[in-house]
């Protein structure tokens, strides 16, 4: 069995968004729904942000991975600088997320599979990739944002190297299925998987 690794390309945007929603507990479409047309559907929103050529929020942030050519499972990350929003300033739902941010580190805002795929070590080989690219950057290592109610994620994580550093409440809102609180992990550049 062989799966292939590979940078993703713009025909890669719907299941770029797709996998979003996978692994978003409803954030991705929450977001999606603030930007989308009157009646335009939130995966099309979610594959045209994904089809930009630039920006942290484009294809050429993420990485496939591939079966029989048939794309398995998506990671996106991008490096966080210094940030200026102030949560005063921006919507209520994602303001608690505002100071959730390492900077000058890799973050990874999606690593997703199908359910098939999943317990096969992919999502190890996606964190070495991930670790690859924080090197080759300079960056101080890697982090992500975990919810609570998610233990499975967090446990592999945790096994991984991440610690929890931060945490924040999530605002309740009738697109999320999350509730409870959100954890900002990190995983400094020396350690290893």
């Amino acid at each position: 069995m062989s799966i292939d690794f590979r940078p993703a390309h713009v025909s890669d945007a719907r299941d770029i968004a797709r996998f979003f929603q996978l692994t978003s507990e409803g954030m991705a479409d929450y977001i999606w729904s603030t930007l989308a047309a009157p009646g335009q559907a939130l995966l099309d929103v979610g594959a045209s942000r994904y089809a930009r050529e630039q920006g942290d929020f484009s294809y050429k942030n993420c990485l496939m991975a591939t079966f029989d050519g048939r794309v398995i499972g998506m990671m996106h990350s991008y490096a966080l600088g210094e940030r200026g929003d102030s949560p005063a300033e921006m919507d209520p739902v994602l303001a608690p997320y505002a100071d959730m941010e390492i900077p000058n580190t890799l973050y990874i805002s999606s690593l997703a599979l199908d359910e098939a795929w999943r317990n096969q070590g992919l999502g190890v080989q996606f964190l070495r990739q991930a670790q690859q690219r924080a090197d080759d950057a300079g960056l101080e290592g890697l982090c992500l944002i975990d919810y609570a109610d998610n233990h499975g994620a967090r446990r592999f994580y945790e096994r991984h190297g991440f610690q929890v550093v931060k945490t924040c409440q999530i605002v309740a809102h009738p697109m999320l299925n999350v509730t409870g609180e959100a954890y900002l992990m990190h995983r400094p550049t020396h350690t290893r998987t």
